[in-house]
């Protein structure tokens, strides 16, 4: 069961010296884990199929004993198998028949309060309904269903629910907010809600400082901790309580051919986190997410920094991402960094922003050396397009500070023939004052929106072949201390009135060529930038 990409990254990738002649032909490698042949059916062991019996014991006594022996495969049979936690061991494959639907309770006692991670720091979790660490050859395969049962564990907000759907959960029981917009599932959950930083656990706290509101650490679905070899294949994925997939800290990762399926108003229903991963396949799978599609994360802040493990040699193909606040997402919890990043053939559908790529103040890190290709979006909500390094910030201040190891960076980002038929903007590159966003190239782009371009604080950047078909037109390209802008061959509608809205006294050399600049008006100049900072070749 061998499975080889070529990985052969030239020395201008491994050093971070991005040069043009970058290869789609040698991308990073995933190694398959293998497994025996053994087979070690569920039934054996006293599971009874139906959905009223748990069948925890049996199902987890199938895994250690295939382990003990080792390894092989731990058959889940065509049926519905009502169960608590499951807990992997290495060398085995957890296989699900083509029926088969393993369906978590919704008895909370069953899962324990553990210490577990949060966006990279220490947090109290009740413990996964599927949960590995430290393993080496584990799978879970085959074309059955795991249903995390994620509706009685998640918190949920009137507005993202219909009137008949609103009063249907109410009349269920559960506990409303103060001011009634939210429904918690239980007083258990309202208490941590309100405790100020709960989710994180506190210096000089223990777990059992937890217990009163122990409802409140929803647990994600599947995580897998440290392991080596892993290969989720053919699963379909749903309804996790948090985060979908939390793969962490893992080497030769393979995603092929998987369904996640979340309400698209599941809190923090991310589909795929991928976090300080190393040679990673993400191929031909689907994604509905209530919250980001297929995200790269390297924990937050100096919890992040001081673990110091990137996501890196990462390929994603042949996917489709439907309802999610992002297809393709990193950050913002990326303080370990990412890179050495591929995607390629991928569809987005109806999803918040198309490609995603976020950080803040205080994160750190560094985000380089991502290549995409290839992509189609419909139907985006927002950007088609977004580099932002003011994720989750309000109050978004001019304002320079200094640059310290809590500064994040992006750079060296090659985008090429992507096309979206439908978003609120185009594109938005947003840097800091103090550290511009840096090298972003994009090439044979084609969008459809309502409003233009948008380039703040960033140094570098290449529009090559970009043609841009958008309602607002005043300015086309609005640009806000850029400096090093290369714009060729800008193709736009006839109904653009400006092409060029420049400000800010740090714009300068931003140089246009191949494009048609007698339609429109040409560029006006404000807040400290002069009309030497636009260059229009003849």
């Amino acid at each position: 069961m061998k499975f080889t990409l070529l990985l052969s990254l030239s020395v201008a990738l491994t050093t971070g010296a991005i040069a043009q002649n970058y290869s789609w032909s040698n991308l990073p490698k995933a190694e398959l884990p293998t497994f025996k042949k053994d087979t070690f059916n569920i039934l054996s062991y006293g599971a009874i199929e139906g959905g009223k019996k748990l069948n925890s014991k049996s199902i987890n006594d199938a895994i250690n004993t295939c382990n003990a022996k080792g390894g092989g495969v731990v058959l889940i049979p065509n049926g519905t198998w009502l169960t608590g936690p499951i807990v992997l061991k290495s060398n085995v494959n957890l296989h699900l028949n083509p029926s088969a639907s393993l369906q978590f309770t919704e008895d909370k006692n069953e899962y324990k309060l553990i210490l577990g991670d949060y966006e990279g720091h220490p947090s109290p979790r009740n413990e996964s309904p599927i949960f590995g660490k430290d393993l080496t050859n584990v799978a879970i395969t085959g074309e059955g269903t795991i249903d995390g049962h994620g509706d009685v564990w998640r918190a949920i907000k009137k507005g993202k629910m219909s009137t008949a759907e609103w009063e249907s959960l109410t009349a269920k029981g559960g506990v409303l907010s103060e001011n009634k917009s939210t429904w918690y599932p239980s007083e258990s959950y309202a208490r941590g809600a309100a405790e100020k930083d709960a989710i994180v656990l506190q210096p000089g706290k223990t777990l059992k400082d937890y217990e009163g509101m122990k409802d409140f650490f929803r647990p994600n679905l599947i995580v897998l901790n440290n392991c080596k070899k892993v290969l989720l294949q053919n699963t379909t994925f749903k309804n996790s309580p948090a985060w979908c997939l939390h793969i962490l800290l893992c080497t030769d990762l393979t995603v092929q051919g998987v369904h996640v399926d979340n309400p698209w108003n599941a809190q923090n229903g991310d589909a795929l986190d991928i976090e300080s991963c190393k040679n990673v396949l993400v191929e031909n799978s689907t994604f509905n997410a209530g919250d980001d599609g297929i995200c790269v994360k390297s924990g937050r802040d100096a919890d992040g920094r001081k673990r110091g493990i990137a996501t890196e040699n990462m390929v994603v193909r042949n996917c489709v991402v439907y309802r999610a606040h992002g297809g393709f997402v990193i950050g913002s919890e990326m303080s370990g960094g990412a890179k050495n990043i591929y995607v390629y053939n991928c569809k987005f559908i109806g999803t918040d922003i198309g490609l995603r790529f976020k950080t803040t103040r205080g994160r750190g890190g560094v985000v380089e050396n991502i290549f995409i290709k290839d992509l189609s979006m419909k139907n985006i909500a927002h950007e088609a397009i977004l580099f932002d390094m003011y994720y989750a910030v309000k109050a978004k201040k001019k304002e320079t500070m200094p640059v310290t190891e809590g500064t994040p960076l992006f750079k060296d980002f090659y985008v090429n023939n992507v096309t979206c038929d439908g978003a609120e903007r185009a594109l938005l590159i947003r840097g800091l004052p103090e550290m511009s966003i840096k090298g972003i190239h994009l090439e044979n782009i084609t969008l459809n929106t309502r409003k233009g371009l948008e380039i703040i604080e960033a140094d570098g950047i290449s529009l090559k072949n970009v043609t841009v078909n958008c309602e607002e037109t005043n300015p086309l390209v609005h640009l806000d201390n850029g400096s090093n802008i290369s714009i060729d061959n800008l193709k736009y509608g006839s109904n653009t009135s400006l092409l060029f809205g420049i400000e800010g006294d740090k714009s300068a050399a931003i140089k246009v060529s191949g494009t048609d600049v007698t339609t429109a008006k040409k560029a006006e100049f404000t807040n400290g930038a002069t009309e030497q900072a636009l260059i229009i070749a003849k």
